[in-house]
């Protein structure tokens, strides 16, 4: 770890490592300074060839990024888990154009944990209870918990008052998130996503999820005609910029239990935050 962020990792198309990371990347200067480096730790130098698909290592230069004007609040922290109430617009994790603007690296930075890992993920436009490991070896146990659908999750969301929208109800579709598309999409076939909504009060929905699809909450309530205020994506999508906070979308990660995979005992994680 570097400032809180790992390496990345480069597969390579094959052939002299410089003049591959210099065309693709421009990085080549990265190997004359010896800051490439390959899977067993050997130093990658002008010379060297590899073969395709090989992989290589190096730290990215990071571009400058909108700071994210919003405290990730610690809910709980213990040898094995810290667990967090994420704000609005601060992504989970390094991806795209967000990096050091992540819940993840701020964490590592802040709390000192360079092996901290997401045992799942929320949107970043979402806020709410988000659960880490501390250390690598913890990591596989909890993040099957949610592979599994051993938590129970439940949000809530603020959309249009519908009264000929019947709750509460359960919503299945199939739901495809395509890589390069900024929307996700519902398309005939099998279900893989499953919702149950309820109307709490005026605008105020709680939101069940029994699976956990790519935008999925957002995708449903759109899909019965009741789109989460604030949503720059569904049921169309908005330009907004990089730098404007004042439209959070209108979802909380709310509450998550489970049964702790390691000491059996119960847990319960709930946020602080209000919509």
């Amino acid at each position: 770890m570097r400032d809180g962020l790992g390496p990345a990792r480069v597969r390579l198309h094959g052939g002299n490592v410089l003049d591959e990371l210099e065309r693709r990347f421009g990085a080549g200067a990265k190997v004359l300074a010896g800051e490439v480096v390959q899977a067993d730790g050997a130093v990658v130098d002008a010379a060297t060839t590899l073969a395709p698909g090989s992989h290589v290592y190096l730290y990215r230069e990071l571009r400058d990024e909108v700071p994210v004007p919003f405290e990730v609040d610690v809910l709980y922290r213990d040898d094995d888990l810290v667990v967090v109430d994420k704000p609005h617009f601060l992504a989970t994790m390094p991806r795209g154009r967000h990096v050091a603007q992540t819940a993840l690296v701020r964490l590592r930075r802040e709390l000192d944990l360079p092996e901290l890992s997401p045992a799942h993920r929320l949107d970043r436009l979402t806020a709410g209870v988000l659960m880490f490991t501390t250390r690598r070896e913890l990591r596989g146990r909890y993040q099957r918990l949610f592979a599994d659908g051993l938590v129970r999750k439940e949000y809530l969301a603020r959309a249009a008052v519908a009264p000929s929208v019947d709750l509460p109800t359960v919503v299945r579709s199939r739901i495809v998130k395509r890589r390069g598309q900024l929307q996700a999409v519902e398309e005939a076939g099998e279900p893989n996503a499953e919702t149950y909504v309820e109307h709490v009060d005026g605008d105020l929905y709680r939101l069940t999820p029994y699976t956990g699809r790519t935008h999925q909450l957002r995708v449903h309530m759109a899909s019965i005609g009741l789109p989460i205020i604030g949503d720059p994506l569904y049921p169309k999508v908005i330009e907004v910029a990089t730098d404007d906070f004042t439209q959070p979308l209108q979802l909380l990660a709310y509450r998550i239990e489970f049964d702790d995979p390691i000491s059996g005992a119960p847990r319960r994680f709930v946020s602080r935050r209000m919509l």
